[in-house]
């Protein structure tokens, strides 16, 4: 079974049926995901690229005093009265965009909303980030980095993975016997796709009954986003290399990515396969991840603003361009038009990332979000990996209501079933806060960190689970 047959993130159902038939699921699909990293430090860095929300810096700026004082030290001495360089902070402006994306693609999900995908390209900006801290942990040697970013995505993966498959098993799936995978040998050797997900993992399109809590798609829709972190993972394992690549040859590395989306993108050249489909995520992807790397060495900053921008903007205009003649089955859906979704997700990570401020606060009116963003990107695993199964939980919880008295007139049952889209997304923020509660402490362990129960920063977010 191959990505595009089990579904992507944003291979969204129609409307207020989270479980229920959606278009043609695609690799390159909407979810999102993680990026961060840290040069110099030795804490590994958490799944999506980094060291983790609270300890994300931005690389402290040396004046000439601490210049001149480490030329002292190197010399043979401190000079008296030196300053020690500034301790660096967190930057809050990326933090924003991962929670940004958090947010966006939860929605997206739900509500199935076409235009969302060009108002804000989750999976861009957030492989963009993952690209960009990569490369500053790679100051690093290469292998410890790869091991660390595996560590910090593999538990909590397991324990999403023995929740779908034990539920799978009780409901009678057997993966030896599932005609889709290939016999039986190769069906049982691709569930170690949710130990490791260097492929697609396996489960079947439909089980259960559509009356039963879980209706008959739910497998689906929950492992649906999974092919993400199958994607990370190899970009993860091949940035060494395209850091190699990108600081000899810049432009080439940069680009070479969408040009390859303009070949396996539109159906010139087709790779069968699960191969096929890793092609395809590094070809609308790629760029963005290498378009992290410039904005770590400073490539951006030392093009001028104007003409990175104006270039931007005419890629964003071909990549509408070419969408308005290829629409999918969603309309301007740009999750089903691979070459407009590499072509716009690059152009706007390009002007996010030239107008980066690096904020160590959020100002102004954002610092009230502080400690939403702070706990968002302290389990970005948890909420990434859960929150489709969560959504299709809405639906069995909110039927309840049906049952109360005020319901028995069908004025009222005529508002509720208009508005109850808006309930589920109200009601899966609580299921997601439940849910970091229970499994999020996981992220602690795979990070070698203490547990805690609710880090967004307090002194009480700090105590141990």
């Amino acid at each position: 079974m191959t990505a595009h047959e089990y579904g992507t993130a944003d291979g969204t159902p129609p409307p207020g049926v989270p479980g229920g038939p959606g278009p043609a699921p695609r690799p390159y699909g909407d979810t999102y995901g993680n990026a961060y990293g840290n040069a110099g430090q030795t804490e590994d860095a958490w799944p999506y690229g980094g060291e983790g929300p609270g300890e994300v810096r931005i690389p402290a700026q040396k004046t000439a005093t601490v210049e001149t004082a480490e030329t002292a030290e190197t010399a043979g001495g401190t000079a008296a009265g030196a300053e020690k360089p500034a301790r660096p902070g967190r930057d809050r402006y990326l933090d924003l965009l991962r929670s940004i994306a958090l947010v966006r693609v939860v929605a997206y999900h739900l509500f199935g909303w076409a235009w969302l995908s060009v108002l804000f390209p989750s999976m861009g900006v957030m492989f963009a980030l993952a690209g960009s801290l990569m490369a500053r942990s790679l100051n690093r040697p290469a292998l410890s980095v790869i091991k660390s970013r595996v560590r910090r995505l593999l538990p909590p993966l397991w324990v999403f993975g023995a929740m779908v498959l034990f539920i799978l098993f009780i409901q009678g799936w057997n993966p030896g016997r599932d005609p889709d995978l290939g016999g039986p040998f190769w069906g049982v050797a691709s569930v170690l796709n949710y130990l490791v997900p260097i492929g697609a993992p396996p489960y079947p399109l439909s089980i259960g009954s559509e009356s039963g809590w879980l209706e008959n798609t739910w497998a689906d829709q929950a492992a649906g986003p999974l092919w993400y972190l199958r994607a990370y993972l190899w970009f993860v394992v091949a940035s060494p290399l395209l850091l190699w690549a990108f600081r000899r040859v810049p432009w080439a590395t940069l680009l070479f990515p969408l040009a390859l989306t303009a070949v396996v993108g539109t159906g010139l050249v087709t790779v069968p396969g699960e191969l096929g489909n890793a092609v395809e995520d590094f070809a609308v992807y790629g760029s963005c991840w290498v378009l992290g790397f410039a904005h770590n060495d400073g490539m951006l900053k030392r093009i001028p603003r104007y003409a990175s921008v104006s270039g931007a903007s005419a890629l964003m205009a071909f990549g509408l361009w070419w969408a308005s003649g290829h629409l999918g089955p969603e309309g301007w859906d740009l999750n089903d038009i691979p070459l407009a979704q590499a072509a716009w997700s690059f152009g706007i990570v390009v002007i996010l990332l030239q107008y980066s401020p690096s904020w160590q606060k959020l100002p102004g009116r954002l610092a009230k979000w502080d400690k939403l963003v702070t706990l968002s990107n302290n389990r970005a695993v948890t909420i990434y990996l859960w929150h489709n199964l969560l959504i299709m939980a809405t639906v069995p919880i909110l039927d309840q209501v049906y049952k109360l008295p005020f319901m028995e007139g069908d004025a009222a049952s005529s508002w509720f079933d208009s508005t109850e889209l808006f309930w589920q997304f109200v009601l899966v923020w609580p299921l997601i806060g439940l849910t970091i509660l229970s499994v999020g402490w996981v992220e602690d362990l795979a990070a070698r960190r203490k547990p805690r129960l609710w880090p967004n920063g307090s002194s009480r977010g700090r105590a141990k689970a």
